[in-house]
């Protein structure tokens, strides 16, 4: 907060005195020197505050020579992807005597269109793809082809698919080889300044993958959750401090809310490193940090690990879901709501809990679940992702239908019994086809005709887990069968 209220002073001030030189009549000219980075110290340091959004939060400083007086600051090897409006810059030498008068983001980077649009009615030199030269005065360099007019009058249409070179004087000024901010800064001292840049950028994204290996009798799972952080911001960062941000962050039409709290989290002191990442809590979202300085190159994807847990209770089980859930409508069609599903899906369930032998909060990723087979060779079971998950909590990780368990949901009986009330029986058989294996199953059934319901007859008892969801849990032998039988009675209002 101390920060922010000292840069909001010094832009009233760069304000008040750009509008100072703007009015002076016949003012004298000024001197602007161009501020130098030291040779051997252009980045002190680069923090990182990345969301899993795809959005970073980049904290840059540097040291630069200052003149006294005005004087032009180049900041080069910026994101590509940097949001303009999310720019902050202090001098953290001299916060009160450094004035930033002009801030500019240039990004006419050199590229083939930006140099034949600014060598327009000046001579260039064409080298076609069957190795002919021709020179003259570039008349247009649009629509995929290149017009010259040569020495002798004549004008030349070269297709720009027919060119090997183009050959220019020299680089023109005004266009750049990378992104830069440029500040128009007034020093009230001489001698070198450490500032400090900070910004929003796109291009920049971490994720969660799990790895997990359960027993042979899916009792007990291995996991390592790695980040995934992946570069595409247009920029590197050497020995980065960097911090990961999990959690679903609003994200409004100015970026301030964005980039003050992203303030708190890169101002933080780190604690003493123990692990590879080390995770706390800020606000209400998770934060990870890496306890060592990371290099994050362009274009790259690095992994990190950051949880492990061995000999974690764990333990699969089926659920039969076939019917359609309550819209909030009245549905008297016989008919409606048979869906004819007869899939049984296979979950793997497991604590996050200190007790479980896990301990951690899970941010939101991807999880794939491996088993060995009896030559101890891993094979993939199954691969889903999972939700922001705190400490303490179940996951539940769907991984695809058993191959081996058969469900079949009839509806008996169907009658009308008067003007408002409706009833209905059904049957629902549940078939293992496992040698030696018994196993229990789960089945949600929805009342999905009306609010008001009440069931008259069941052959096993349920659980209500909704206003309008119950639920059977039966154990179906190996090589063997269960059916349940229930009747509903609806009534609605005359």
């Amino acid at each position: 907060m101390i920060k922010k209220l000292v840069y909001a002073a010094v832009m009233v001030t760069a304000f008040g005195l750009a509008f100072g030189l703007v009015t002076l009549s016949n003012p004298a000219p000024v001197a602007v020197a161009e501020a130098q980075a030291q040779p051997d110290a252009s980045r002190d340091s680069v923090a990182l505050a990345i969301y899993n959004q795809g959005t970073a939060l980049v904290q840059d400083r540097r040291t630069f020579d200052f003149t006294a007086g005005v004087n032009t600051l180049n900041f080069t090897d910026v994101a590509a992807g940097i949001d303009a409006t999310s720019v902050t810059f202090v001098s953290l030498s001299d916060p009160l005597g450094t004035v930033v008068l002009e801030q500019n983001y240039v990004f006419d980077l050199v590229n083939s269109a930006a140099l034949l649009a600014r060598y327009l009615d000046e001579t260039i030199e064409v080298v076609a793809a069957d190795a002919t030269q021709f020179s003259g005065q570039l008349l247009s360099g649009r629509n995929n082809e290149i017009i010259l007019r040569q020495d002798d009058g004549q004008v030349l249409v070269i297709g720009l698919d027919s060119v090997r070179d183009l050959r220019f004087p020299d680089l023109p000024g005004g266009l750049i080889t990378r992104p830069t901010l440029r500040w128009l800064v007034q020093s009230a001292n001489e001698g070198p300044q450490q500032v400090e840049l900070t910004y929003l950028t796109n291009g920049i994204n971490w994720a969660a993958d799990y790895n997990v290996l359960l027993n042979e009798d899916n009792s007990a799972l291995d996991i390592n959750g790695w980040v995934t952080l992946t570069n595409r911001s247009g920029a590197a960062y050497v020995d980065a401090q960097v911090k990961l941000v999990a959690g679903d962050v609003n994200r409004l039409p100015d970026p301030e809310v964005m980039r003050d709290m992203a303030f708190e989290e890169l101002a933080m002191a780190a604690p003493v490193p123990t692990q590879a990442v080390q995770q706390r809590e800020i606000f209400e979202y998770n934060l990870y940090e890496i306890t060592r300085p990371v290099t994050v190159a362009a274009n790259e994807t690095k992994q990190v690990e950051f949880v492990s847990g061995a000999e974690v209770p764990a333990h699969t089980f089926y659920v039969y879901a076939s019917s359609v859930p309550f819209y909030g409508g009245l549905y008297t069609d016989q008919f409606y709501g048979q869906t004819g599903i007869t899939d049984v899906q296979t979950y793997l369930e497991f604590s996050t809990g200190e007790e479980g032998g896990l301990g951690a909060d899970l941010p939101a990723g991807r999880i794939r679940v491996y088993q060995e087979d009896i030559d101890s060779a891993a094979l993939l079971i199954g691969e889903n992702r999972i939700d922001h998950t705190p400490e303490g909590e179940e996951v539940e990780i769907f991984l695809g239908n058993a191959f081996d368990l058969v469900g079949e949901r009839t509806q008996t009986n169907f009658e009308l019994v008067a003007a408002n009330v409706l009833e209905e029986t059904y049957e629902i058989r549940l078939r293992n086809r496992k040698d030696d294996e018994a196993v229990e199953i789960r089945v949600p059934e929805n009342l999905f005709r009306w609010s008001n319901w009440e069931i008259l007859d069941s052959t096993h008892d349920f659980a209500q887990l909704t206003a309008n969801q119950i639920e059977f849990r039966v154990d179906v032998p190996p090589q063997g069968e269960t059916v349940i039988t229930y009747t509903v009675r609806y009534t609605w209002p005359r």
